[in-house]
């Protein structure tokens, strides 16, 4: 039974008495004529709906305005101006299939089905063809309608049709319209096309229907969307520094990594120079674990589906595991392994463990697979081959809170080490779990007092964790604001029993340990991905491939030059030499161009006095001469303490 008043519950907290029936904008209305000029949306317990929408319920109700902090707000326009491109499209392609067209973090997207890509010409009839929808101001105007109808107004079109038999029965069915556009949709929208005023088509790109390979491919159009004409600028200005700092542009130029198609999709090449960095990170890591205490392990890269089957990687996870080979006379095929966690267990389970040798911890910069969908992979970012930087600890219940609390202080020191900020979010217990609940309450109360022991500031994601356990996951904040994936920190009781750990406890019985699993860097390849764009390729000295370039400014001055590099060499500094036949003007330019820190010039004066013509990357001055014992001991002390600048 309808309620017949309603009682609305605003922002301050006092109540506002409503018509049952009565429509967002016209509660809006009865509170201020102004609020209701200015609202685009209303939130009704947290859902967001129309303007126009009946409300039939007594909640707690928010007005959403033009304002591009609000995300709320921001989804309601992106929607719209989604809804503004399918109209577009369809005007100008009156035979387009219409996919999806859901906002995005940054903006929105629409699937077309046409007959050939779109080209940035049609990009720009587009934006134009949009304009003239949004001077035409219609209002956006949704409908209920039953399945049955629903059908007879997507008569012909596949896309549509498709998503109508998902729908469960009694679930109410929504369509929006905006002047001759008709579409399948649960909204919310703008009340008018006119409210959409500064945005951006960004490009275009193929994409498999609903993400599966084996389905259509239709052309995706990108775009964003904002109250402000200058948010949208100090966007588009984003974009373009990220464009700038590309790691896939970046990495080729610098020579850092390649894909090579022949070899197969998503599988990291690293060049020479890259993989000085990756060796650099390797031992920064390795170095710092072995003073905390960890053991450095190595395991296989195969195993038999015995041990996946154990841990029951192969029944959730077979369609992202490589089957690796049938050997004869063995009773289980083999896989590559995703993962390293099983194996650790097992060398943990190698030996009878007391509460004495705990906690043991295991740390493997190891080399796993995932076979991944070809259509999700990019760059470094996303890949079949990943290094990750695994580690796992095993402990008593008792240890969980002083483990954690020391894998933050890792986290901050690597952290810190690169100058990244980061942000911390705390993932509690999801719906679907296994475990008691006296286990999910000992984790979590561990995981909270370790985060607050650390005085740190988190985000808490309600019903986040893994099913098996809580998480911590770290992501750190590069140079124009974008949060990259990084740390994770997950407690795990499941795998522990799955392999029937144990340790011996001080009563001499035995006692299930607590499994931590955790990454630092995450994977080698998106760290240093994220690394590449954070730093715009201009790497800091202890961090670089090349650390010095010596450069003599003629033949007669070249034995001179590569006695400084085998000087740099001999001391564990990256130096290389550039004696090629051109100019001494291109060799400094390539060398600014390839971001190598410090360009040793040597001449003849510089040759005679011992000395060296030192340009640095990024100062002021030009170059600066000075004694070779004294610029060796100046790049030395810049890489021992991994100075930033």
């Amino acid at each position: 039974m309808k309620e017949k008043k309603l009682s609305m519950v605003l922002p301050d907290g006092s109540e506002l008495e409503a018509e049952s029936g009565a429509s967002a904008g016209e509660v809006a209305r009865q509170l201020s004529p102004d609020l209701a000029r200015a609202s685009i949306a209303a939130a009704l317990d947290g859902e967001i709906i129309d303007l126009g929408r009946p409300i039939e319920r007594s909640g707690a109700i928010r007005f959403l305005k033009e304002d591009d902090s609000d995300e709320d707000s921001l989804y309601v326009l992106r929607h719209s101006a989604a809804h503004v491109l399918a109209t577009a499209v369809r005007s100008l392609w009156p035979d387009a299939g219409i996919g999806f067209g859901p906002p995005i973090a940054d903006g929105f997207y629409y699937d077309f089905d046409v007959e050939r890509p779109f080209t940035p010409d049609d990009l720009a009839r587009i934006e134009e063809r949009m304009g003239e929808v949004i001077a035409a101001d219609d209002p956006f105007e949704r409908q209920e309608v039953t399945l049955p109808e629903a059908r007879e107004l997507f008569e012909g079109d596949p896309y549509k049709l498709e998503r109508l038999d998902e729908i469960p029965e009694g679930e109410a069915i929504t369509v929006y319209r905006d002047g001759p556009f008709l579409d399948l949709c649960r909204g919310p929208h703008l009340p008018s096309t006119g409210k959409v005023k500064n945005f951006k088509l960004l490009h275009a790109a193929g994409a498999y229907w609903r993400g599966d390979e084996r389905r259509p491919m239709l052309q995706r159009i990108y775009g964003t969307a904002f109250f402000k004409k200058s948010s949208l600028e100090e966007h588009l200005h984003r974009l373009e520094e990220a464009r700038r700092r590309d790691h896939r542009v970046l990495g080729k130029q610098l020579d850092l990594f390649s894909i090579q198609e022949d070899v197969g999709p998503g599988l990291i090449h690293w060049h020479p120079k890259g993989a000085r960095i990756q060796f650099v990170l390797r031992r920064f890591l390795e170095d710092e674990l072995l003073k905390r205490g960890y053991e450095l392990v190595y395991t296989p890269h195969i195993a038999s589906e015995a041990l996946f089957r154990t841990s029951g990687h192969l029944q959730a996870y077979a369609e992202v595991m490589f089957p690796c080979m049938e050997m004869e006379g063995e009773k289980d095929d083999y896989r590559l392994k995703p993962m390293n966690c099983p194996q650790h267990i097992k060398i943990y389970a190698s030996g009878q463990r007391s509460y004495r040798d705990l906690p043991q911890r295991y740390a493997e910069i190891a080399s796993v697979y995932r076979n991944e969908k070809s259509g999700t992979l990019h760059g470094m970012l996303r890949v079949r081959g990943l290094t990750m930087d695994d580690a796992h600890i095993f402990c008593t219940p008792e240890q969980i809170e002083d483990e954690i609390y020391d894998l933050l202080d890792l986290v901050d020191y690597v952290y810190g080490t690169f100058g990244l900020d980061y942000r911390v979010h705390f993932a509690t217990r999801p719906q679907k779990r296994i475990g008691s609940e006296e286990n999910w309450d000992m984790a979590e109360e561990a995981l909270r007092k370790a985060l607050e022991r650390r005085d740190l500031t988190y985000t808490v994601d309600e019903g986040g964790g893994a099913f098996y356990g809580p998480k911590i996951d770290a992501k750190f904040v590069d140079a124009i604001g974008r949060q990259w994936q990084g740390s994770t920190i997950q407690l795990d009781f499941v795998l522990p029993e799955r392999f029937d750990l144990a340790y011996i406890g001080p009563d001499n019985q035995r006692h299930q340990p607590v499994m931590i699993h955790r990454a630092i860097f995450g994977t080698l390849e998106r760290f240093v991905a994220g690394l590449i764009e954070h730093f715009a390729g201009a790497f800091p000295l202890w961090l670089a491939p090349v650390q010095v370039r010596a450069i003599p400014v003629a033949d007669e001055f070249a034995d001179a030059a590569r006695a400084l590099q085998e000087a740099l060499r001999g001391v564990g500094l990256r130096a290389e030499l550039d004696d090629r036949g051109e100019t001494v003007s291109y060799r400094i330019r390539d060398g600014e161009l390839q971001k190598i820190p410090y360009l040793a010039v040597v001449g003849r004066r510089e040759a005679e006095a011992g000395a060296v013509a030192v340009r640095k990357r990024g100062a002021d001055e030009k170059q600066v001469v000075m004694p070779v014992e004294d610029f060796i001991e100046r790049v030395l002390e810049e890489d021992r303490s991994r100075a930033l600048t």
